[in-house]
């Protein structure tokens, strides 16, 4: 019930944020503004979506943003450097997004690793080995009209397709948080790790499988924002696992493990986004933005502590 109406406070805020802005400024609403802030939840999304997944089991990923610039540029390896057909470099890609998902969870839960410690020196090899691959410098995709498609292309009129792929990973994201054995375990092992596993459910095996289901959004992600920009960038991803975390948290998912929704944190997506596109749209600094994404993030992390206050005393 109080996730629930977390959740809820989460879609007021979104509505009360988006009111003020389409106030403030006559561009905001406007629908082609609308779309653009769908196209710029893209990544977020993604990543925030399988960061979902190892928070609600009461773990954290911080190699997320690094591991997604590394899987750009393992894409742009595959179909510019190799010459393999896109759908297959782009492919390949993902998989190794869910490679580097799969060291995280190994690391994690067969070697006892905390995962703070863990994915945060993932997190520095991905940064080495994206720029010792690219040699630190972008790999571009301008022979590839087809994957930049992935991104901009329009299977719906003026609807970006990475709008559409957002759209069908969230359902697929939902449906294994809420209606698959793999959900069910995440939300058991959040709750009490040790009651899980003496009950029988090889914790080990599923929280492998977690975290690597996480590096496969991760990689995703990577594909999408190389399409998006036309190149792979090897510093492109820094700072974006703290949004991602931040949407997570926003939505309403626990940083304690044991609660969380596929929902909400779509809605903390929208949120930054959100926030992000009005303020440029209101010329505000960018250190000020920071300043203001900061604090929202502080008042979703302490409404966390306080539903969590709220649980123990009932």
């Amino acid at each position: 019930m109080l996730a629930r109406l977390q959740q809820l406070l989460a879609f007021a805020g979104l509505i009360v944020i988006a009111a003020v802005f389409a106030v403030a400024t006559p561009t905001f609403g406007t629908y082609g503004n609308v779309v653009n802030i769908l196209f710029s939840t893209v990544v977020i999304g993604l990543l925030a979506l399988g960061t979902t997944f190892v928070i609600v089991t009461g773990g954290i990923d911080l190699s997320i943003g690094t591991g997604m610039a590394l899987c750009a540029v393992m894409s742009g390896t595959f179909v510019v450097t190799w010459g393999l057909p896109w759908p297959l470099g782009a492919l390949l890609a993902v998989l190794f997004g869910g490679l580097i998902g799969l060291v995280n969870g190994v690391s994690t839960a067969r070697f006892g690793l905390p995962p703070f410690i863990a994915t945060l020196a993932t997190m520095l090899v991905a940064q080495g080995l994206a720029l010792v691959v690219s040699e630190s410098t972008p790999i571009y995709f301008n022979d590839s009209p087809g994957y930049l498609l992935l991104s901009t292309g329009t299977l719906i009129p003026d609807f970006p397709n990475a709008v559409l792929v957002l759209i069908a990973a969230t359902a697929v994201a939902a449906v294994l948080l809420r209606r698959s054995v793999l959900g069910r375990y995440a939300f058991a092992m959040g709750s009490n790790e040790e009651a899980t596993a003496l009950s029988g459910i090889d914790v080990t095996r599923w929280k492998i499988a977690i975290y690597t289901l996480a590096g496969l959004f991760t990689g995703l992600a990577g594909v999408m924002i190389s399409a998006r920009l036309g190149s792979a960038q090897p510093a492109t991803g820094a700072g974006y696992e703290l949004q991602a975390i931040a949407a997570v948290v926003i939505g309403g998912t626990s940083l304690s493990g044991g609660r969380g929704s596929i929902v909400g944190t779509v809605i903390g997506a929208l949120i930054i986004s959100v926030l992000n596109n009005g303020l440029q749209l209101l010329s505000i600094p960018q250190e000020w933005q920071n300043v203001i994404l900061g604090i929202v993030i502080l008042i979703a992390v302490y409404a966390d502590m306080a539903r969590r206050r709220a649980v123990a005393v009932h």
